[in-house]
């Protein structure tokens, strides 16, 4: 898999199992977005907090109950096969990850397009910015933080983050190039002390890699498409399936389009 692949081949390498680990950096100028797949009668409640956290749950897409085609940002793809892994939560614990999902499918599931950061990574690298887990050819290191979102029960839980490094010039030009894309996570909610945002050892993410950061970069830190699992966990719903976390969905969709004016 080649960074300039077109998103219908991330896709149908991630449908035929060729593709099962991070989208980071592959299809690089189209949009990339988180997945969540939940029963009907709790899509309403979820696109509720979604609403009342949108630095987080930037919501791109919703699809018809039991459609699992995303008709406004990849209208040829299959969201039950399209992603290179996912998980599967029974009663908030996680049960699988599995590459395909379509055994688990039904008629009732409502999906939801989230917007994810690795969208506005290309402006960043296009800048000349490094993007530290793109070097590393790894995931985005990902931390719960301390930070609660607004509650829509039975959806609640704290802000999940992620986080790249910069030097401090480095991190005044990201902030601006990100702010242009609100609707994948825009500005960071935090950068430098991560104790103040109750991260304890930045070493240890709870989602994704650890990365290096070097002697004068400053951590920087974006609201996360991760928070809506926990939000989920917490819920402790019967049924619901996301993305593996950094494993996310390629749409048709130019970053171009997203960007604010």
């Amino acid at each position: 898999m080649t960074a300039a692949s077109a998103p219908a081949d991330v896709r149908h390498q991630a449908r035929d199992g060729r593709l099962t680990g991070p989208t980071a950096g592959l299809a690089p100028g189209f949009t990339q977005a988180n997945l969540v797949i939940l029963p009907r009668e709790h899509a309403f409640p979820f696109l509720l907090f979604c609403q009342r956290n949108p630095r987080p749950c930037p919501v791109l897409e919703v699809t018809e109950p039991g459609d699992p085609v995303p008709r406004r940002f990849a209208p040829s793809a299959d969201l039950r096969t399209d992603l290179p892994r996912y998980r599967v939560w029974r009663d908030g614990e996680l049960a699988d990850e599995p590459t395909d999902i379509s055994s688990l499918w039904q008629e009732d599931f409502v999906s939801f397009l989230i917007g994810c950061s690795f969208t506005f990574e290309a402006p960043l690298l296009d800048a000349g910015l490094p993007v530290r887990h793109i070097e590393l050819g790894c995931n985005v290191p990902m931390y719960r933080t301390s930070i609660d979102c607004v509650a829509a029960p039975p959806f609640r839980g704290k802000l999940v983050v992620s986080m790249r490094p910069f030097l401090p010039p480095q991190a005044i030009q990201a902030i601006q190039i990100t702010s242009r894309f609100p609707a994948v996570h825009g500005a960071p909610v935090h950068f430098g002390d991560p104790a103040q945002i109750g991260i304890e050892d930045i070493s240890r993410p709870d989602f994704g890699d650890a990365v290096e950061i070097r002697p004068g970069e400053t951590p920087v830190f974006w609201a996360c498409g991760v928070t809506p699992q926990v939000a989920l966990m917490q819920a402790r719903l019967p049924l619901v399936i996301t993305h593996s976390p950094g494993c996310m969905f390629v749409t048709d969709r130019p970053d171009a389009e997203l960007a604010a004016n």
